[in-house]
């Protein structure tokens, strides 16, 4: 039960929070293709279709696309102009990679952790050493 509680549940919840961050980040990039595509075609105008949740969704016109709304976090948005906004996205983007990386290397800590510990019990138990493909089950 204490591997679990202090390694186990720990390496899972870093797993989880470096899949949230990748999601944000593929939602910038999106953001940003969109951003180059309204670039390229110069167009003022936009039909699009808006997620009003649980993929239902209604068609949107946007009579002027010279500035979008970029979402900060916590609630708060900010109008930006199309240039403004890709730099946002380019920090932005860099910065999550970053904590990605963090959140990475974390859990290959924790899971060394764990390797060590589960190492460390064999022995006192007496077992023999474990095959691979049954030691990675502990980590699923």
């Amino acid at each position: 039960i204490w591997i679990f509680q202090t390694l186990i549940f720990p390496y899972r919840k870093v797993l989880e929070q470096r899949d949230e961050i990748y999601e944000q980040i593929a939602q910038y990039l999106q953001l940003k293709n969109i951003i180059e595509r309204l670039q390229e075609t110069g167009s003022q105008e936009l039909k699009t279709q808006v997620d009003l949740g649980c993929h239902f969704y209604v068609n949107a016109e946007v009579p002027d696309t010279s500035t979008i709304f970029v979402a900060l976090g916590y609630g708060f948005f900010v109008e930006l102009t199309l240039p403004e906004a890709l730099t946002f996205i380019e920090k932005k983007t860099k910065l999550l990679n970053e904590l990605s990386e963090t959140l990475t290397k974390d859990s290959a800590r924790i899971k060394a952790n764990i390797r060590m510990v589960l190492e460390g019990l064999r022995e006192l138990q007496g077992f023999k050493d474990l095959p691979e493909e049954n030691r990675s089950d502990v980590f699923h």
